[in-house]
């Protein structure tokens, strides 16, 4: 105020007195905002435009929310993971960091980067384009109102792994094909929860929305172009809903299990924006349950654990095994393709009489002749053995996909010179709103049981978030492995669903 005052002297009575007025009206302002949370969004295109033709673009998102005590950011990337796989290096993740460490001044522990997992071609610049989205939400911060809620969508996903008879299990991959109808026991669980995070500016205008749900955004579109999938869908039409330069931030959740709706369907083209659209409907609807308001918490907790690696040298023996005894269980027939076909129609279509009409079948055992007869149980009989060597044929399919990433990873997990792997884990509360991370694929059961053991009513979880170590399955699942994705596409021993779950419950508590 001295300094106020000091200024005021040196202008004519008449202005210093406004002058006066409208500081004392800024410092008011200001006052009462003490103790508030502030926050800047923004958003670059990402989208390698050079890899073919584009459907609909990819961005890095970035919002920055800040209180007297902590900044952080909240950085969402439409690709398919950070590092590892995909078109974004492990560099990305250390070199984001440090520049936005050096110029900013933020916190690395402080900066949480979640991939939705759709599998878009990113520009080779993403790591600037990131810092460039950070850079301007920084410089663009604002007093905000926060809310937090959840909302429900259960039409647009399914669980990918089902439970067969025989006691494994399988999983629903364009990468090889489904065990038959007969097979199948039971399918596994989906969360149908959006978690939601809305941040409004002081005339109630909302600034961003950062929404949380548990889906792969593998659906593509009919063109067969760069998209952003099913999540990107959402997003736009959230912002396109709200207007007034909102911005919605999709957070991937525990998504490793759970596939789009009618994901193997083959009569209709893929297309994820129906589906995601619907998400973003019900996210929209979700936020008018969702009321913002003054509040200044914002905790952030990040720590290192260590998780044992798998040794999976036995049962890739076990596999090789079963590879070989599948081949072998494989057996000759005078059918081919062009042969099996129209038998199979003839011997669906007329049980009784498949070869010619009901009455020749009549006049042959009238004459005390059964040549159709016979010529039919020789038929049903490389009907049958042809499609037993179908079936065979495609589990072997999932046998030697599966086997060779069981192969990958016990080479990769030799190499790394250590029984354990260091991942990072973090804990977020932004008022009500409170969020755990992991940096692999997390399946549905793993993100239910922390939601259903936290202490607090507004907890999501997601997963491919500060760096990427494939699947994530629960301990129950890795019983199972060789038999489907996320069982086999894994470098962590079963224990460490436990590490981890002990571990967030202890975050939970101190957020």
């Amino acid at each position: 105020m001295i300094t106020m005052l000091a200024v005021a002297k040196r202008v004519p009575f008449g202005i210093s007195a406004l002058f006066i007025g409208a500081a004392l009206a800024v410092l008011g302002a200001a006052s009462a905002h003490a103790g508030g949370l502030s926050a800047g969004v923004a958003k670059v295109d990402i989208t390698d435009r050079d890899a073919g033709p584009v459907n609909d673009p990819l961005y890095v998102k970035a919002l920055v929310v800040k209180n007297d005590a902590t900044t952080v950011a909240i950085i969402t990337v439409d690709a398919v993971a950070l590092g590892e796989i995909g078109h974004i290096g492990n560099d990305y993740l250390p070199t984001v960091r440090a520049r936005l460490q050096a110029d900013l001044g933020l916190n690395p522990a402080n900066v949480l980067i979640n991939a939705s997992h759709c599998h878009g071609v990113v520009c080779a610049d993403v790591a600037g384009k990131t810092i460039q989205a950070v850079t301007e939400a920084s410089g663009n911060l604002i007093p905000v109102d926060v809310g937090a809620g959840s909302g429900h969508e259960d039409r647009i996903m399914e669980n990918r792994r089902f439970a067969l008879k025989n006691g494994t299990e399988a999983d629903s991959r364009h990468a090889y094909s489904l065990p038959p109808d007969e097979a199948i026991a039971s399918v596994g669980p989906v969360d149908p929860q959006i978690g939601v995070l809305r941040l409004d500016r002081k005339d109630g205008r909302t600034l961003a929305v950062v929404y949380n749900f548990a889906c792969h955004p593998i659906q593509g579109v009919p063109s067969g172009g760069n998209t952003a999938d099913l999540t990107g869908f959402a997003s736009k039409a959230i912002e396109d809903a709200l207007g007034q330069g909102a911005t919605a931030l999709f957070l991937q959740g525990c998504a490793g299990d759970i596939n789009p709706a009618f994901y193997k369907d083959v009569d209709h083209p893929r297309d994820a924006e129906p589906l995601g659209t619907m998400l973003g409907l019900s996210t929209l609807a979700a936020l008018t349950t969702v009321k913002s308001k003054e509040d200044d918490r914002l905790t952030v907790v990040n720590e290192v654990i260590e998780l044992p690696r798998a040794n999976t040298a036995q049962r890739i023996a076990e596999l090789e095994a079963e590879r070989m005894r599948l081949v072998e269980s494989l057996k000759g027939t005078s059918l081919n393709l062009k042969t099996f076909l129209p038998l199979a129609v003839k011997y669906s279509l007329s049980d009784e009489f498949p070869s010619y009409y009901a009455h020749r079948y009549m006049h042959e055992e009238m004459m005390g002749r059964g040549d159709l007869k016979k010529l039919d149980a020789e038929n049903r009989a490389n009907i049958q053995q042809y499609i037993y060597n179908i079936h065979t044929m495609e589990q072997l399919t999932r046998v030697q996909t599966n086997l060779d990433l069981l192969k990958m990873h016990q080479a990769d997990n030799a190499a790394a010179g250590s029984s354990t792997v260091t991942v990072e884990v973090m804990g977020l509360r932004i008022g009500d709103f409170v969020l755990v991370t992991f940096p692999g694929e997390l399946t549905v059961p793993i993100g239910l049981n922390i939601k259903k053991a936290s202490p607090h009513p507004l907890t999501f979880v997601a997963g491919y978030t500060n760096g990427y170590i494939y699947y994530a399955p629960t301990a129950e699942q890795l019983r199972n492995v060789g038999n489907a994705q996320e069982d086999s596409d894994c470098i962590l021993a079963p224990e460490w669903q436990a590490i981890y779950e002990s571990k967030v419950a202890e975050m939970l508590k101190g957020l």
